[in-house]
């Protein structure tokens, strides 16, 4: 048995089902397209539900991929087991109504026995248990020992997810310590033992389970196989171990070096090496498709696997950022599969080092909380950490429950794990019902989504606003209808249409659709699952019918205003290149017709000199009246044209590229101006972050940049009016005005420390002894914070044996302070439980230590009343 190494795997398994008529797809995007029901891409064929269910039409009937995954569902277990893991990959081969049973079977076992060249003696099979088609098959058009066949029951060979298409499937299991099985029994004994290993699974989609839980035959049965890549190299490479083989072992000695230890001598360490291999894998793969770190969704599961990663770093005495020193071994590893993960390493490296610095913060603040409660059981004798506290410490600052229970074992304490794991499960239903329930294969079950994949709209809003067409489909309130009346709400399909449908972060066009008996508003145009352009309207007027033949008109000012906003983003992104850096790319923008925004990654804010030469080179090329040309080309020759694409998105074979001039060239399906020229004016209104090493400019082009340039003109012309000043002398007269106003509040804050020092006499005066301590009290009004601490420093220092309690009335409040000496406090003087019950007259609260605490009032006029309550209360303490 050859010792074949995993990117060897994966390109024999991918040739091989392309010399059977398959078309080799590349990995999609870890973030699911058209599918609410997921917040990651889990399985292989994942992202080809909308071509299972019919709502695309597949590029071709026979399709093979390695799709890379991520499941972080037994999250606890990486690390401790040999064969779990958060990211891996998954071979598969696809049929969408084209073969069924009798060609996957033999080609499974052709490439099982003569690719892959495993022993046939080490093999064995799965099958449902009343599938004799599948047996047939398998016995007939393979050489593989009947007796090594093993029929079982709906848990461990039929594939279904409540309704909607199910099927039997078939399983190729390999047999890792020679054994001789005789019964399905044994098989599954051996299994459960570890003892032999699933590699491959056919499923075979023949049925349609309706509400009822009947089984209807699918007029055109498909095909699912997956295998997973990690599973397979094990054993291809004779290990028993997903850590062992090449791609993630040379991950895992790298790790090894920067922690400074040796794998395999300490099981504790092994766990986090194992931990901190895995998930960086995961982390780098979700970076570099556009997933950033956050407190939601996939962005809080990549925030999870990072500070988990980090963690176990910080076990192996690991006290400085490192993960992001691992993406390189990452991407040498990985090149061959994901050759776009090199042009996104620079990238990758830098989100994952700012968010490892700001988890250093963090941590810490961990470490401080989980202190005090630790303190705190000292303190009332308990030796069990709440649930509730460890799943806070889990959840806001990542720490992983191991960790909290080991240094809880250190000063031998435990935790109560049932409470955090109810916890956690009310945390994963939080997740589940966040997302959108969807039937089995993802696919919105709407009637937008069921428009036959027969009827195609073609898009002619390149070149005309305007177009006559027949009517296909009408729908009103979740139904297909013949027709549309005056009043209804609703949606027209159409054979041909100028309409631009949302797309690409441009918004859709609106409106109107006509004849001689009817018009409707359209407010707005967007495509379906299927691609399908479906205009959103309000009739206005008339009846409306199937196959009637319409008039179709977008409305030319906002079009054009859009045109203008969506190349202005165009040229903003290679500006902000030209002055920002080269590792600047686009994660998201919107264009409708009032103004633009675009999102870009940058590690700091753009400041203001940046800022204006970003606008200003902006402009430059909207001065020049370039031409914008759009061209129709292959992918592979836009990306020689050097035309910007975006990380993650699917391109067709034929792609448009947008040209403005020589300054800017991208793959775009959006509409735009024919010159530069067009846009008039660019005017950036915002710069911001809105999520980890992403910022955000919001910009007008046109009129409306006109518009605020002209509002700005009149609020400078108001100031100059109110200032009584020419507008070029608008600063100097505000420096003046300052510096005026500076001088004054100077003056008032020495008036008020006079008085306050004028007071101080009168303070000490009216002393009044108490057991061993002085009372100091005093009402004060205007007296700032700041002063009166000062005033009531003051007094304290002039008696070793002195509490103070001053208040004073400073804007429409109360404001206290009380202050204690040395021997007071060993008297038992507690200023935060004085301040505390003397706020209460006063209508506030505060606190603070026993020498000084501060406390704040909505009762200025009840302040004599609470300093007076002082003596009584210390009374209290020192009796």
């Amino acid at each position: 048995m050859e010792k074949l190494g995993l990117n060897q795997i994966r390109e024999m398994y991918l040739k091989f089902f392309e010399s059977k008529g398959h078309l080799r797809l590349k990995s999609f995007s870890l973030v699911p397209k058209h599918d609410k029901s997921l917040l990651l891409i889990n399985a292989g064929m994942a992202p080809l539900k909308p071509y299972f269910t019919g709502l695309q039409i597949p590029p071709r009937k026979r399709v093979t991929t390695c799709q890379k995954c991520i499941r972080t569902g037994d999250i606890e277990n990486v690390g401790k087991t040999s064969r779990h893991g958060t990211f891996f990959e998954m071979l598969g081969n696809f049929s969408f109504g084209d073969y069924f049973k009798s060609e996957v079977i033999p080609w499974a076992w052709e490439f099982i026995t003569e690719v892959m060249k495993l022993p046939k003696e080490r093999l064995y099979v799965t099958i449902y248990l009343d599938d004799d088609e599948a047996y047939d098959i398998w016995t007939k058009k393979t050489d593989i020992d009947p007796k090594r066949i093993f029929r079982l029951g709906k848990e461990d060979n039929f594939w279904e997810h409540g309704e909607g298409p199910c099927g039997p499937c078939s399983e190729i299991h390999f047999d890792k310590v020679g054994l001789d099985i005789k019964t399905s029994e044994d098989f599954v004994k051996a299994g459960d033992e570890d003892k032999i290993v699933e590699l491959w699974n056919l499923v075979f989609t023949q049925f349609d389970k309706d509400e009822d839980g009947n089984y209807n035959k699918l007029h055109a049965p498909n095909i699912d196989t997956g295998m997973g890549l990690e599973r397979i190299a094990t054993v291809m490479q004779g290990k028993d171990n997903i850590f062992e083989i090449d791609t993630i072992q040379n991950i895992l000695n790298e790790v090894c070096k920067v922690a400074k230890v040796s794998y395999g001598k300490d099981e504790e360490k092994d766990v986090s090496l194992r931990v901190i291999t895995d998930h960086i894998r995961s982390i780098t793969f979700m970076i570099s498709d556009g997933i950033l770190p956050s407190n939601e969704g996939r962005g809080y599961v990549l925030r999870r696997l990072l500070r988990r990663a980090a963690i176990h770093g910080k076990a192996l005495n690991i006290n400085k950022s490192f993960l992001w020193s691992l993406v390189d071994v990452v991407v040498r590893n990985s090149l061959e599969g994901y050759p776009e993960l090199k042009e996104k390493k620079e990238y990758i490296e830098k989100v994952i080092k700012l968010e490892e610095e700001r988890f250093d913060e963090t941590i810490d603040s961990g470490m401080t909380i989980l202190n005090s409660f630790i303190e705190d059981m000292k303190r009332e004798k308990v030796k069990k950490l709440s649930g509730e506290r460890a799943f806070k410490l889990y959840d806001t600052y990542g720490f992983p429950i191991e960790l909290t229970k080991e240094i809880l074992e250190k000063n031998g304490m435990t935790v109560v794990l049932e409470t955090f794991k109810e916890e956690m499960r009310k945390q994963r239903e939080r997740a589940r019902s966040a997302r959108e329930h969807t039937n089995y294969m993802g696919a919105e079950d709407t009637i937008l989504n069921k428009i036959s994949l027969d009827i195609n709209t073609e898009f002619k809003g390149y070149e005309t606003l305007k177009a006559k067409s027949s009517v296909k489909v009408l729908i009103k309130d979740e139904e297909m209808v013949s027709s549309l009346c005056e009043g209804d709400r609703g949606v027209i399909v159409t054979e041909v249409t100028p309409f631009y449908a949302e797309m690409g972060g441009q918004v859709g066009d609106q409106g109107i659709i006509y004849n001689d008996k009817f018009k409707a508003e359209v407010f707005d145009c967007k495509n379906n699952v299927a691609g399908k352009i479906m205009h959103f309207v309000h009739v206005v007027s008339g009846k409306l019918n199937l196959e009637d033949e319409v008039n179709l008109e977008v409305n030319k000012s906002r079009r054009n205003n859009i045109r203008k906003n969506h190349t202005a983003t165009h040229i903003l992104d290679e500006a902000l290149r030209r002055v920002l850096g080269e590792h600047v790319h686009q994660s998201g923008s919107y264009v409708d017709d009032k103004r633009l925004r675009f999102d870009f990654n940058h590690f700091e804010a753009v400041d203001h000199d940046k800022i204006m030469k970003i606008e200003n080179l902006v402009n430059d090329v909207i001065m020049r009246a370039e031409n914008v040309n759009t061209d129709i080309m292959s992918l592979d020759e836009a990306k020689k044209s050097g035309a910007i694409a975006l990380f993650d998105d699917k391109y067709k074979d034929k792609v448009r590229v947008v040209s403005v001039g020589d300054f800017s060239k991208e793959l775009c399906g959006g509409t735009h101006v024919r010159n530069s020229g067009e846009i008039g004016m660019f005017k950036i209104v915002s710069e911001s972050g809105i999520a980890a090493g992403i910022r955000r400019i919001e910009a007008i082009t046109g009129k409306y940049a006109l518009e605020y340039i002209e509002s700005k003109c009149d609020i400078i012309n108001n100031i100059s009016q109110k200032l009584k000043c020419a507008e070029p002398d608008i600063l100097h007269k505000l420096d003046s005005i300052i510096m005026e106003l500076k001088n004054k509040e100077s003056k008032i804050e020495e008036l008020k420390t006079k008085v306050a020092v004028g007071s101080e006499n009168e303070i000490i005066n009216s002393v009044k002894n108490i057991g061993n301590v002085n009372l100091y009290t005093g009402v004060l009004n205007d007296i700032d914070g700041n002063t009166l601490r000062s005033l009531a420093d003051d007094i304290r220092n002039k008696d070793e044996k002195s509490v103070v309690v001053l208040g004073s009335r400073v804007n429409g409040k109360a404001q206290l302070i009380a202050m204690a000496s040395k021997l007071a406090v060993k008297e038992g003087i507690h200023c935060g439980k004085i301040v505390k019950e003397v706020a209460k007259i006063c209508g506030g609260g505060g606190g603070g230590r026993p020498d000084m605490a501060q406390a704040g009032g909505k009762m200025p006029n009840k302040l004599e009343e609470a300093i007076n309550s002082s003596f009584s209360i210390i009374q209290n303490i020192v009796k």
